[in-house]
């Protein structure tokens, strides 16, 4: 019998040594972390002879250029999460990432999806992370209900709302410059309303016959920032807080509004978990009711880099992320969030108030619209330092999107945009 053990020790101990370690590279948001740990988890449970060593990196510009460096100098992790649409399309696909067309694995994405993670070549390099998700106002239910207020349709009606809640002496809207990619939702957030107003401008864009500065309808999304700065409606810590004080805020009812997409909600269901049914939802109101809708945002999603020693284990990692199971491990993490985009991933019946007020927006048809760095590849580095100026008075909102037209322009010309 000891021998037998000696001798299957042994076994274990070779098994072990001919294993395999795939990094496995992911921003510092404790949300994706979270799920990034559950993946690894889960998969490993499965699949004893690899191994997931998890490298974080930060989020925002400075997480951007990490990626983009490590990728360039071939010292990339196996496996990667990043953004999918003009982001993606930035790291040069084709030279940087493995082709994952023709995996089996690809037949379980939505198609939807593709198109957004699909370089100029016509490959396919990716898989969906996360669940879909809008960009927004989370809002605090309890001061609603306290306050008497109604969800709104304009942004008349949404400033109207803010001065009654300041009135209460309350926060009426939550700013995090601590963490600079919070600032750039009222920007972001609002395509829907400019694509209501103006349906070229995402082709006029790319092609550079529009400009933001000299859009009204485009225009309207650093005057957010400007006017509720103005207004006097953010926390008193704006310049300084961080995402999870906003998402603290939001939820214990420190303030009322919070700009931000709702993958927050995982967030808060992993650390206010008490407060989770407190915290609702809505779209980013324009200046018609009768237009009013969301800007939605497709998920992050996972790569291979094309230095990768271990492709076929790193392929085998990101088919479980592109199944149900991989669906499971997020919902598990962080709760439900919003929509999948792997066939058969199904939410739970019951899910936070935020998501609920998600999911009408899709239902209802033609009451969605993708955020504009899925419609155009032009997006500039150096927007959320931008917006961080616009909502803290710093600059003016007309200057602001003078800026922004011009920080697009390096991006433009590196893409070789006919126009720039």
């Amino acid at each position: 019998m000891a021998a037998a053990l000696l001798a299957m020790t042994a076994l274990t101990g070779a098994s072990l040594a001919q294993g395999v370690t795939l990094s496995y590279y992911v921003d510092d948001n404790p949300t994706n972390v979270a799920t990034a740990e559950g993946l690894k988890a889960a998969f490993e449970a499965e699949n004893p002879g690899i191994k997931i060593d998890i490298e974080t990196h930060p989020g925002g510009g400075e997480g951007d250029n990490l990626v983009k460096t490590r990728l360039a100098t071939g010292e990339m992790s196996d496996v990667f999460r990043y953004n999918a649409g003009s982001l993606f399309q930035a790291l040069n696909p084709p030279q940087t990432m493995l082709d994952l067309t023709d995996e089996p694995f690809q037949a379980n994405v939505i198609d939807s999806f593709k198109p957004v993670v699909t370089a100029p070549d016509g490959r396919v390099y990716g898989v969906p992370e996360e669940a879909a998700m809008g960009g927004g106002i989370l809002y605090n239910k309890k001061i609603y209900a306290d306050l008497g207020l109604s969800v709104p349709k304009t942004w008349a009606e949404f400033m109207a709302n803010n001065e009654k809640i300041k009135a209460a002496g309350k926060t009426a809207v939550i700013q995090t410059f601590g963490d600079t990619w919070t600032s750039q939702l009222f920007v972001l957030g609002d395509f829907f309303n400019v694509q209501a107003a103006v349906p070229t401008f995402a082709a006029d864009y790319t092609a550079n016959k529009a400009k933001f500065a000299t859009t009204p309808a485009a225009l309207r999304g650093f005057e957010h920032g400007e006017e509720v700065f103005k207004a006097g409606y953010l926390n008193e810590d704006f310049a300084a807080a961080k995402f999870d004080d906003g998402l603290r805020m939001v939820s214990t009812g420190e303030g009322a509004h919070y700009p931000m997409l709702t993958f927050a909600i995982g967030g808060i269901a992993q650390n206010y978990p008490d407060n989770l049914q407190d915290v609702g939802f809505f779209a980013i109101p324009g200046d018609d009711a009768a237009k009013n809708g969301l800007t939605v945002w497709m998920p992050a999603a996972v790569y291979i880099s094309k230095t990768t020693q271990h492709p076929e284990e790193a392929k085998k990692f990101v088919a479980f992320i592109a199944s149900t199971k991989g669906c499971d491990v997020r919902s598990a993490a962080n709760g439900a969030t919003g929509p999948y985009l792997i066939k058969g991933c199904a939410l739970p019946d019951s899910v936070p108030p935020a998501v609920s007020d998600l999911l009408p927006y899709f239902q209802e048809g033609g009451q969605t619209a993708p955020a504009l760095e899925y419609l155009s590849p032009v997006k500039g580095p150096a927007l959320e330092q931008i917006t961080v100026e616009v909502g803290s008075g710093i600059r003016s909102a007309a200057d602001g999107a003078a800026l922004y037209d011009e920080d697009v322009k390096k991006q433009a010309q590196q893409l070789g945009l006919a126009g720039w």
